[in-house]
């Protein structure tokens, strides 16, 4: 296509720098002018190395709370920067810019696409706040060009509920990892300790709990094995789990806690297998990485997780909060020889190759809008 101007906004900068330069690269590449529009924060960085983007800090958007006068504010505050950059299209990421901004776009007439990357809590526990959510989803579907999901069962939930038009939704997967960058550390070393890692934000969602009662249970029955916890209290999401309850696991010794890690390869790379067990996720990057680096890897069985696994290929599958299955697979893994882990992680690294390679999802992602 020809060059064009495109946004996209998304409820941080932290979802930028994570999930979204492949896109913005590529983009660049086929040279097309980008602009950003996202709350500023530390990850901000991004710029040192795409100096040719434009970052528009975004006000007016809030995660902790749902507060329809300051959503109004978001709806301005976005038509306002749509009116007057006047872009050829929007890409939208999170349910907050894919709602307000689908209205600040139909407000401004500009195209405008959404991603959905991942349901989060406002789907997951099925509340009041899903509800409105859905609800929300409904009405301003038509506002956007395409809605794009990264996994097939989002897409499901989406046309099952009505959220959406069946002529609307595309899924794809994920958001990709970089293989080059998430390299294989050489594998099949005897270590004296097998650790298992946890790496993930302090969620109820993610699985923390269940991680850490499974830990509980194999110190007391396995020798020479670390369970390793890295990861931050977000304070922005409803499910956090309290400070008292990390200083409580902290204090019980049943996990190592290492805090939050900006670089988290080297610890995965010290890692003998990576563990999610989260309620359900859009694709989940870390899993992703864990492959990457050719570790093994153990999720849940729920959306967006099951994707990334071949059981008993690359990883194994649990039941979805269930400690007891997850202390049983990592038990297997346990079990392994070490060439058994090393040949299971060694075909994770094929996945990320061949299917989850950031380059090839930003290859998918550019082909949908150039087709729009």
């Amino acid at each position: 296509m020809s060059a064009k101007h495109i946004i996209l906004v998304a409820n941080t900068t932290w979802n930028i720098y994570n999930f979204r330069l492949n896109i913005i690269r590529k983009f660049i590449d086929e040279g097309h002018r980008i602009t950003v529009v996202a709350p500023v924060d530390e990850y901000i960085e991004y710029k040192e190395k795409y100096p040719t983007v434009r970052h528009i800090p975004l006000r007016h958007i809030d995660r902790e709370k749902n507060n329809p006068f300051q959503d109004l504010r978001l709806i301005m505050e976005l038509r306002s920067i749509y009116r007057k950059l006047q872009p050829d299209l929007v890409i939208h990421y999170t349910h907050k810019p894919n709602i307000y901004g689908g209205i600040a776009a139909k407000m401004t007439g500009v195209q405008s696409i959404a991603v959905v990357t991942g349901l989060g809590y406002a789907f997951i526990n099925n509340g009041w706040l899903s509800k409105v959510t859905s609800s929300l989803y409904r009405y301003t579907h038509k506002y956007h060009e395409d809605i794009i999901f990264e996994n097939e069962d989002d897409l499901a939930y989406f046309l099952k509920h009505n959220l959406i038009s069946k002529d609307k939704g595309i899924a794809v997967n994920g958001c990709g990892v970089d293989t080059d960058i998430y390299s294989p550390f050489p594998n099949g070393q005897k270590k004296e300790k097998i650790t298992f890692t946890f790496i993930g934000r302090l969620l109820y969602d993610k699985g923390i709990v269940e991680f850490v009662e499974a830990a509980k249970k194999l110190s007391a029955s396995l020798d020479n094995v670390e369970f390793w916890v890295i990861g931050e209290l977000d304070h922005g999401n409803p499910s956090m789990i309290e400070e008292s309850t990390l200083l409580t696991w902290i204090d019980e010794g049943y996990v190592t806690y290492h805090g939050f890690v900006k670089d988290v390869k080297p610890l995965i790379a010290k890692s003998d297998c990576i563990v999610l067990p989260s309620y359900r996720e859009g694709m989940p990057r870390i899993i992703l990485e864990g492959m990457s680096m050719a570790k093994p890897v153990i999720t849940t069985r729920t959306a967006g997780c099951r994707q990334t696994v071949e059981e008993g290929e690359n990883g194994l599958l649990v039941d979805v909060k269930d400690s007891g299955d997850l202390s049983d697979a990592m038990t297997t893994l346990y079990n392994m020889t070490c060439e058994e882990r090393h040949d299971m992680g060694y075909k994770g690294r094929l996945l990320a190759e061949n299917k989850f390679n950031s380059e090839i999802i930003a290859d998918r992602l550019y082909d949908i809008i150039s087709e729009m």
